[in-house]
């Protein structure tokens, strides 16, 4: 079964606590009235499902915070997690309670981190899941910036950590192979190297779904691994380096 499956079947049911799961308790509740277990007994699959809301409501947010919902903003959220076409509505349904609710983006950011705190890729992964959302409408809106630099702190990245994303991703020069994998240009072939094979370790998405990650939000991992290798390819040919 797919993980949205389990979610709206409510599978976790109130094993899981705070603000995700009083999001998902709501979701629920609009969705079914009875059949809802209290536990599931699988720590494992309740770490799933607590991330993937988690994600929703991030995502959920971060289309609201410059002021409106688009429709390019939904889509991009519809093309970065794979939503099977009969789960979309109650995925809908997930996203739209997370955009209505009280809680802050924040407590959503707190227990992802939380929950993720010794997955780095991960963390990596969701913030350029946000900037995908923000950029799907044409334009980076400083709000949006702004919530990006707040969820990277509660992450755990460093200043300079966030800094170096928004450059990659909005900076002057986003289509640089270099910019793409956050290193200079004047890194020598031997540095370049063991950077990218710690890159591609760290995002490779088989690794991802070993630690627990849902294989249906995998395509966010696919996207970036794919990214770091057509960088570094383009860097090898401009060098004329052996892989």
């Amino acid at each position: 079964m797919s993980i949205w499956g389990k979610i709206i079947g409510g599978t976790a049911g109130f094993a899981i606590g705070g603000p995700i799961g009083a999001l998902l308790g709501v979701s629920i509740g609009a969705a079914v009235d009875v059949g809802i277990n209290k536990a599931t007994g699988d720590p494992a699959q309740t770490k799933q499902i607590t991330f993937t809301i988690g994600v929703i409501a991030l995502a959920a947010k971060m289309a609201k915070v410059d002021g409106r919902v688009t429709r390019e903003e939904v889509d991009a959220f519809k093309q970065l997690y794979r939503v099977p076409a009969e789960e979309m509505k109650n995925v809908g349904r997930v996203f739209d309670m997370a955009r209505q609710s009280a809680a802050g983006f924040e407590a959503y950011a707190r227990q992802i981190a939380g929950i993720m705190a010794d997955n780095r890729a991960i963390l990596t992964d969701i913030i350029d899941a946000l900037f995908y959302i923000a950029e799907s409408d044409g334009h980076l809106h400083p709000a949006e910036l702004d919530y990006i630099r707040t969820v990277g702190a509660i992450f755990g990245f460093s200043s300079a950590d966030i800094e170096t994303m928004i450059h990659r991703r909005a900076g002057p020069d986003v289509n640089s192979p270099y910019t793409v994998l956050g290193v200079e240009p004047n890194i020598s072939n031997t540095a370049l190297k063991a950077h990218y094979r710690a890159l591609v370790r760290e995002h490779h998405p088989d690794r991802l779904m070993a630690q627990g990650v849902p294989s249906d939000l995998i395509a966010v991992a696919t996207r970036r691994a794919a990214e770091i290798n057509v960088a570094y390819d383009q860097i090898v040919q401009q060098r004329g380096m052996g892989q």
